[in-house]
């Protein structure tokens, strides 16, 4: 919550202002100067600034719930609880599709399909409510330039060609879906961290995260002293952050990552063998992480080999 914004906390705009021209803009950034520096930026006393730092404290600090008020608040929110995929026998497998206030990790091979999911995922969230969509924006980061937006006029047209049967609901849709190519760690967690008011001005319904994985490959050499720690000290940081967005305003998150092979099997396989665990392409450390910090879901996608009949088809996917 350190990254809620100072004007969401209750501060005049003018202080606001006055802080901005310093840079400090969240709660986290308040948090980490001392009285002294605060009282120089503001022009207040020790007390005024005593009396700050309480209001922003308490503002970004968990407040404490029981479970009854939490099943309470959940019952009576008027947001949808599931984003349908559309597609039957995975809605049926997820208990009515991807949970909103939660985050959702879609996992597999390369190739599987797992981009193409979630670009038509983004379809969906813009569509109207009585089509199963949460009617919104959509925030689609991507880390490995791999969104298509060609791709997604066509899944849009193929997937529901009785409702985007015109150039206007064609573009008002694409108008929708809000691109960020991040190719850092740094880039990544600075543009989650800055999502709050975009949530807010642009009616964000769904975030996307293309994948989750490949900045911290490219960036971290688990070989080398140290990297391991800053590399879960990054996904932990990232993961909390995804996970106050998604709880916060009740939307839906989806992250991609690839899975990886041990002991020369894939993680399907190993699923089917019956072993206790999936691990998937942030390595054990995450996965463990994940499943604690930020995951609700963890949903796998693979190549499923053709039968006899199916021969002369293209592959198809199972979940």
């Amino acid at each position: 919550m350190g990254s809620k914004k100072l004007r969401r906390v209750g501060l005049s705009q003018e202080l606001c202002d006055r802080l901005n021209r310093h840079q400090i803009v969240t709660c986290q950034d308040f948090l980490c100067l001392s009285p002294l520096e605060l009282m120089k930026m503001t022009g207040l006393s020790y007390q005024g600034v005593h009396e700050l730092l309480c209001v922003v404290s308490r503002a970004c600090a968990p407040q404490m719930q029981t479970a009854y008020e939490i099943k309470t608040q959940r019952c009576a929110a008027h947001s949808s609880a599931f984003l349908s995929t559309t597609l039957s026998a995975l809605d049926e497998a997820l208990h009515g599709g991807v949970a909103c206030g939660s985050l959702t990790e879609i996992t597999g091979p390369p190739g599987c399909g797992k981009t193409q999911f979630c670009i038509m995922m983004s379809i969906v969230a813009t569509l109207p409510t009585n089509m199963g969509g949460l009617e919104g924006a959509v925030v689609y980061i991507d880390t490995e330039s791999a969104f298509s937006a060609e791709r997604l006029v066509e899944i849009a047209e193929s997937r529901f060609p009785r409702y985007f049967d015109t150039e206007e609901k064609l573009l008002l849709t694409s108008s929708k879906v809000h691109l960020y190519r991040e190719l850092s760690c740094d880039e990544v967690l600075q543009r989650i961290e800055s999502l709050e008011e975009e949530i807010i001005s642009k009616g964000v319904k769904l975030v996307i995260i293309d994948s989750v994985a490949s900045v911290v490959r490219k960036e971290f050499d688990t070989q080398l002293q140290g990297n391991l720690r800053e590399r879960n000290k990054f996904l932990a940081r990232e993961a909390a952050s995804l996970k106050y967005l998604a709880e916060e305003f009740s939307i839906p998150g989806l992250l991609l990552a690839e899975e990886i092979a041990i002991h020369g099997f894939t993680s399907l396989e190993l699923l089917c063998k019956s072993l206790a665990f999936i691990l998937a392409g942030l390595a054990p450390s995450y996965a463990h992480r994940g499943s604690r910090v930020c995951g609700s879901c963890r949903t796998l996608v693979a190549h499923s080999a053709p039968s006899d009949g199916d021969a002369a088809s293209s592959p198809k996917h199972r979940v």
